[in-house]
């Protein structure tokens, strides 16, 4: 019990730190769209949101479950926190996908096939930031249909228990369906992310090596506010790839376990959000400006 409580106190910690970060790169970039209006900016928008949702529905569930109050979530609240938390999780992977594709075009020579992609408008990535809301809408729709509080726990129907909702066993068929839609849109979205990465990373080796042929000291050092970004838009994507993958071997080591490991258990919670929680002090630590924000407004003078 007394562990119990402490993996839920460390987790709402940081969950709690998280949505901060979160909703401090919100507020800012919110700030920045409203001057410059940069495509790159309305998708860290997206992003700050649809991590600061991931944590408040899983910090919620896993808050409810630590400190035993397990009967506050009904059944419509369980159907919509999971529900969110899912469609949450696919959000990240196509928002993080998105990001790396329009950073790449930015870096782009304006000449070549990717550079004439770029929007002439930040508001023209809505309709394509609407179409992958609706795609992970119905991805996850399956959810609301299998999930009811553990109040009504019925042991004999349960096929997944995480301690304030459960999943009761669905159809076969249905199952392999919307498990192989996520599978192929988890696979799609990631080589997507991969191709424009790779992409990046030549155009920055490029750039590298355009810069040592640079016989003036003062050029050699000054580099591009677009060649700064990208290089925090390609330390975003490992870091994703890092929670994303860590996750999926901890939750096959899980499955396919005899017994039930409760390092492995709560380790998988921490993965789940660990993206959420990192990806904003990722931000903050690479712009310079919010790094600087942060600063002033954390430094108090006392004297």
């Amino acid at each position: 019990m007394v562990s119990h409580l402490a993996k839920g106190t460390v987790f709402m910690f940081l969950a709690g730190l998280g949505i901060v970060g979160n909703i401090f790169v919100l507020v800012k970039y919110i700030c920045i769209l409203r001057r410059t209006m940069k495509s790159i900016h309305l998708i860290l928008i997206h992003l700050a949101f649809t991590n600061t949702m991931t944590l408040l529905t899983k910090g919620m569930m896993r808050t409810i479950s630590s400190f035993v109050l397990k009967n506050l979530l009904g059944d419509v609240a369980c159907k919509i926190a999971i529900y969110l938390n899912r469609v949450a999780r696919g959000l990240s992977i196509c928002t993080t996908s998105l990001l790396t594709v329009v950073q790449a075009i930015t870096i782009s020579p304006r000449a070549s096939r990717w550079g004439r992609l770029q929007p002439r408008s930040a508001w023209h990535l809505l309709p394509l930031l609407l179409l992958l809301w609706i795609l992970n809408s119905l991805i996850s729709m399956n959810l609301p249909f299998y999930v009811k509080n553990i109040s009504s726990m019925n042991t004999s129907e349960i096929s997944k228990n995480n301690d304030y909702c459960y999943f009761q066993p669905e159809n076969r068929i249905i199952r392999w369906i919307f498990l192989t839609l996520m599978v192929l849109r988890d696979a799609g979205f990631q080589g997507v992310m991969g191709g424009a990465s790779g992409y990046m990373v030549f155009l920055l080796h490029k750039h590298h090596q355009h810069v040592l042929h640079l016989q003036t000291s003062k050029l050699l050092h000054r580099t591009p506010p677009e060649v700064k970004a990208a290089k925090s838009v390609l330390l975003l994507m490992l870091c994703f790839l890092f929670f994303y993958w860590a996750d999926c071997f901890d939750s096959l080591y899980i499955t396919f376990s005899f017994r039930t490991d409760p390092i492995a258990v709560s380790l998988h919670e921490f993965l789940t959000v660990g993206y959420a929680i990192l990806s904003p002090f990722v931000l903050i630590h690479r712009d310079g400006k919010i790094a600087l924000i942060c600063k002033d407004l954390f430094s108090v003078n006392f004297w």
